[in-house]
């Protein structure tokens, strides 16, 4: 699957829900189905900067795609990083590269967080991207 088909699906989802609470509860959930990261790769070198909580990221290549666990210490930012692994995760580092993430202002995600968590979320796009670039060049 693209990732705007999967971008594309998580808009709906997050439409069919009336307010934001029924969406962080939703967050939450998708936070608990989050690809966990391993122990061993629970390091300061895979912490993403800019979050107010911890967030660790690992990428690895299998075939000519990245895939992505995660974990985080906050619930919320837990679900964060399970929507934006949902749809980087087993994609090509060129497709993550060149993708957009309009799909984020779209649900309305931003807005409703905390400027310390919005700050976090751009982070987390950011490290997924830089780890895209780095798998890309080694592609290359």
């Amino acid at each position: 699957m693209q990732i705007k088909d999967i971008q594309e699906e998580i808009i709906e989802e997050f439409s069919m829900f009336e307010d934001w609470m029924q969406r962080y509860e939703y967050m939450i959930e998708l936070g608990k189905s989050l690809p966990l990261i391993e122990e061993q790769y629970k390091t300061d070198d895979n912490i993403i900067k800019g979050c107010q909580s911890k967030v660790w990221v690992h990428a690895e290549l299998e075939a000519d795609k990245l895939v992505f666990t995660a974990d985080s210490d906050a619930i919320i930012t837990k679900g964060i990083i399970a929507i934006l692994i949902r749809v980087f995760s087993h994609q090509k580092p060129a497709d993550i590269i060149k993708a957009d993430t309009n799909f984020i202002d779209e649900i309305g995600l931003k807005e409703h967080l905390s400027p310390t968590r919005a700050n976090g979320l751009v982070s987390m796009i950011k490290q997924l991207k830089l780890y895209a670039i780095a798998y890309q060049t080694q592609l290359n």
